[in-house]
């Protein structure tokens, strides 16, 4: 009887032999595989039956295995749906399974269908009706990279997906990061929300040209260009890009990314607006409450690493101070320094900040002091 050990070892020389054997007939070996006995079965009745699918728990399929050279593999086998006979475009299943019996289950077929009728028709509402859908296989050895096999298409002429309208809720949170931002491709920035008006969020952006960046809901989520509904460049900031791909800034400066987002059928619609960037001083340390006076406006500094500078105050008084975001009153996007940092307002302040926050959110100034603040970092000081 051979030890266990010694098994291994003959299984190990068997594999090296076979390999040794394709490399000696092809120096680029290339995956060898019968299909033409990789067959999916159509269903019994599938050409008398509905397939109704929030109704049913799954749908069972059978296939031959595909035909590997003569001895057992382990297969996995993926399950990829259309609505198109052609697959011109279609959708694998995340369940996959390893033996030629599957139970399918029905929440995923009904999705994918969701899915691609989506793809093809746009943000509409899904038809309650039925129609066909074509099914195929793809099978490939568990662990092993040696290609992929397909089997053949089969049609189930009546199939009926109900749509499930999502429960949507407008974001709460928006991040950028980028090449530009804070510690490149590291540093997730989030952006202010937008006081008292929900789903909407700002930020000051610094860009050199060329600069790239992503976003996301929360830290990490990479969301690229594709996934924002359309963009509003307001300040010539050249934008660019496409599908998954990062977010392009064509000509360098800084920008105010202002974002609205509202609910659409099936998902939460994203729109980005690029303006001209500007921030703003205000109140009894100016003896001025004028909305965007230009006497009050910050200097922009030169990079990202240096700080904007205010005009000097010219009396003692508690700062406010503000991104301008396109004609929102000045009050919804204001901020104060707390601990060092830029805290924006996310509260009703009907007299001011000592009063109706706390002392330690109230950044005193006086006469002859300017406030100076690094946006990209979102820190800042009175002197």
């Amino acid at each position: 009887m051979l030890k266990l050990g010694s098994a291994f070892t003959l299984l190990a020389l068997m594999a090296f032999t076979l390999t040794s054997c394709e490399k000696d007939i092809d120096s680029n070996p290339t995956f060898k595989a019968n299909t033409t006995g990789f067959k999916l079965n159509v269903p019994a009745n599938a050409a008398n039956n509905t397939y109704d699918l929030v109704s049913s728990t799954g749908l069972n399929l059978t296939c031959s295995q595909p035909d590997f050279g003569g001895f057992p593999l382990v297969v996995d086998y993926h399950v990829q749906v259309s609505l198109k006979e052609s697959f011109d475009s279609f959708k694998e299943l995340d369940t996959f399974f390893s033996t030629a019996n599957m139970s399918v289950d029905a929440t995923e077929l009904n999705n994918a269908m969701i899915e691609l009728y989506t793809a093809e028709m746009g943000d509409v509402e899904y038809p309650k009706e039925t129609r066909a859908l074509y099914v195929r296989l793809r099978a490939v050895v568990e662990g092993q990279n040696l290609g992929e096999v397909f089997s053949n298409v089969i049609c189930l002429p009546s199939v009926l997906a109900t749509y499930v309208p999502p429960t949507l809720e407008l974001p709460t949170a928006a991040y950028i990061c980028g090449s530009s931002i804070g510690d490149a491709w590291s540093t997730w920035k989030a952006l202010a929300p937008v006081y008292g008006m929900a789903g909407e969020f700002y930020t000051m952006l610094y860009a050199p040209d060329g600069a790239e960046f992503k976003w996301g809901e929360w830290e990490q989520d990479w969301r690229g260009y594709g996934r924002v509904t359309d963009f509003d460049d307001q300040a010539g900031a050249g934008i660019s890009g496409e599908g998954d791909s990062n977010i392009k800034i064509a000509n360098g400066g800084w920008y105010v990314l202002y974002i609205t987002t509202e609910l659409g059928t099936n998902d939460v619609k994203w729109h980005f607006h690029i303006l001209p960037a500007k921030a703003y001083v205000i109140g009894n340390a100016t003896g001025d409450w004028t909305d965007s006076n230009p006497a009050w406006e910050m200097t922009p500094s030169a990079n990202a690493a240096t700080p904007w500078e205010s005009p000097a105050f010219t009396a003692s008084g508690e700062l406010r101070a503000y991104i301008k975001v396109g004609s929102i009153d000045w009050w919804r996007t204001e901020f104060t320094l707390f601990k060092g940092g830029l805290f924006w307002r996310t509260m009703d302040i009907p007299a001011n900040w000592a009063e109706n926050v706390g002392e330690a959110y109230s950044a005193p100034c006086a006469p002859g002091q300017k406030l100076y603040v690094n946006f990209d970092r979102n820190i800042g000081e009175v002197k």
